[in-house]
């Protein structure tokens, strides 16, 4: 295998987990619902997928719990901030607290321990394409699955009833709810949808990126998965770009460290989180656009008696 294959096969499976956590976030937030708990529901996916994928021996049953564990984990965030009307920041952040608490104590016992890693395709023929076959036909099955998300998605959004009602909820709860629309209910049903991409994502890192569990592995992906959601303006197409654009970043300073460029690689290691600062200040002056594709109703609590 050539350097570009390499580079070009690390990328994508460096951006496939970011781009599922953030097209489920982003679904979240057409709905009006802030969740920062990305990171922790992340990291409660990783945590199952790669203990149930261990037991059982079979990572696809371990991709199965990550997704499991993580639409569970957001079943909390929605019952604190859905049914009860807490606040969606500090919840979200509390959440992403207590994930990465949890899930340090369920994997205690298999730290250091072999994964279950799910293999590649392989298309004969296809896969044998010089540069394009092992980049487009010999990758791992989520990174199809990350595909299909967000054409899923975006079909949803902008081409069903419920995706049109969704969004309707996301820019005025109070009307739809004047209208006869369970608000509470589709918001609860987004933020499922949520946590569920959010624990394939962790389980992508635990049986796919990295087939081992250390603690806290997610380090940070849930968060640029947030800034991705802003960066792309609420659209699942940008959603992919920016995916892949920030996966190259993270590849990048990767294979910058492995040449030896004279770089400190703790500057190396922030690149990422560097790339999404910056990109989030130069949205930010661009006031006009960010208000119209922001939803009105994000992070702000519904209680249907009010």
């Amino acid at each position: 295998m050539g350097m570009t294959e390499a580079i070009l096969l690390t990328i994508a499976t460096a951006a496939t987990p970011l781009l599922i956590a953030a097209i489920g976030e982003l679904v979240v937030e057409r709905s009006g619902v802030l969740n920062l708990g990305v990171e922790g529901m992340m990291v409660m996916g990783a945590v199952g997928g790669f203990v149930i994928a261990n037991l059982t021996g079979n990572p696809w049953i371990g991709i199965l719990a990550a997704i499991a564990l993580g639409a569970l984990t957001s079943l909390l965030f929605g019952f604190l901030t859905l049914t009860l009307a807490a606040n969606q920041v500090a919840t979200g952040l509390s959440l992403t607290i207590l994930g990465l608490g949890v899930s340090s104590l369920m994997g205690e016992k298999f730290v250091g321990q072999a994964g279950e890693k799910m293999g590649n395709l392989d298309i004969p023929i296809l896969t044998d394409i010089p540069l394009v076959g092992p980049v487009i036909f010999g990758q791992d099955p989520i990174f199809y699955l990350s595909i299909l998300l967000v054409v899923a998605v975006s079909w949803f959004l902008f081409r069903t009833r419920a995706g049109l009602t969704l969004r309707s909820i996301g820019n005025n709860h109070h009307s739809a709810h004047a209208l006869g629309i369970p608000v509470l209910r589709y918001r609860y049903l987004a933020v499922m949808f949520g946590g569920a991409c959010a624990g394939l994502a962790g389980g992508h890192l635990s049986l796919v990126y990295t087939p081992q569990w250390v603690e806290n592995m997610t380090a940070g992906r849930g968060w640029i998965a947030l800034a991705l959601v802003v960066f792309a303006s609420w659209r699942p197409a940008r959603v992919l770009a920016g995916a892949y654009l920030f996966g190259a970043v993270s590849i990048g300073q990767l294979h910058a460290q492995a040449l030896g460029i004279a770089v400190p690689s703790q500057l190396l290691t922030a690149l990422p989180f560097l790339a999404t600062i910056v990109v989030l200040v130069l949205i930010s002056q661009n006031v006009r656009a960010t208000l119209i594709n922001t939803p009105a109703m994000l992070g702000r609590p519904f209680v249907p008696d009010r």
